[in-house]
């Protein structure tokens, strides 16, 4: 039975825009697992000054929108897998990171797995 999962890709907000080869490399992962049905969905994300968080504290709502000068990292783009096991979606995001490796040297960052609850398959 398959599971879905959430990956987000976080760096520094500060980094610039990915090298044309990583944006490559990257396309061509992305549409080889598109094409085996293993990704779902995927895409950047606007950076934290395009973005607003509502939060419930104390039972009063706050509204707050960016950007985040205290963030360390933030999500830069996520992808929705398809996979067997959690194994094998880490194995799909490490790959990510094997990516930048090779084609964004001095890139620092993480890629983070989590499961989707609740969905169709769960």
């Amino acid at each position: 039975m398959a599971v879905r999962y959430m990956v987000f890709v976080k760096m520094r907000e500060d980094v610039g825009p990915a090298p044309e080869a990583l944006q490559r490399a990257m396309g061509e992962e992305m549409g080889a697992a598109f094409a085996a049905g293993s990704m779902i969905d995927a895409g950047g994300l606007g950076g934290s000054a395009q973005s607003t968080e509502i939060r419930l504290a104390g039972g009063e709502e706050m509204t707050t929108n960016g950007p985040w000068t205290e963030a360390v990292e933030v999500a830069g783009g996520y992808s929705i897998l398809e996979a067997r096991s959690h194994e094998e979606a880490v194995e799909g995001a490490r790959r990510v990171i094997e990516l930048h490796k090779e084609h964004w040297p001095g890139w620092e960052g993480s890629v983070e797995v989590r499961p989707i609850l609740g969905g169709p398959d769960s």
